[in-house]
């Protein structure tokens, strides 16, 4: 009888455990650490706000806090400071983002320094090596810059800005006002 009772507790006990992720999934987490995706505390479907820490490779949905990392990937939107090697983002993200390589395949609203910052679109300041948007309204400081669609001033080497009439491509300086 006492072995039928621990089993019948240790039932429920694993029941309840598995219920309670399903029900509180929804709700973002405080803190994330991850060895590498999926070896993370919190699973990839799920979002941060707090604190994560990638030793390797972490991946969530959102990310909203401070994001540290060798590579921060996040399929949904982001805020706050992301600092590492490599920062992707498949949303949007708005903040601080500084690694050696930055890629925003949304809207990057803020500040972007790193070797490579690449963005869907972007306003506000990047500053880089290389910095490639589709849109940009703001400033571009690099030896590369590169916008189809400016809206402010890059200042580089190699300065590409597709929708200026009359000088698309000029050196040290270029602007659409």
């Amino acid at each position: 009888m006492r072995t039928f009772a621990l089993i019948l507790v240790a039932v429920l006990v694993v029941g309840a455990a598995s219920a309670a992720p399903a029900l509180a999934q929804d709700s973002p987490k405080p803190i994330q650490l991850a060895l590498f995706a999926p070896v993370q505390i919190v699973p990839e479907d799920q979002s941060i706000r707090g604190l994560r820490l990638s030793l390797l490779y972490g991946s969530n949905v959102d990310m909203t806090g401070l994001d540290i990392g060798l590579v921060c990937r996040n399929t949904g939107n982001v805020k706050g400071l992301q600092w590492g090697v490599v920062g992707l983002t498949n949303g949007n993200f708005s903040g601080w983002q500084d690694n050696w390589v930055n890629v925003v395949d949304g809207k990057m609203t803020g500040f972007q320094s790193g070797v490579y910052n690449g963005d869907g679109s972007a306003e506000g300041f990047l500053f880089g090596l290389v910095n490639v948007t589709d849109t940009m309204s703001g400033f571009q400081l690099g030896l590369f810059n590169m916008a189809k669609e400016l809206d402010g001033l890059q200042i580089g080497i190699v300065n590409v800005a597709k929708n200026a009439s009359g000088h698309p491509v000029l050196p040290i300086v270029n602007w659409v006002f």
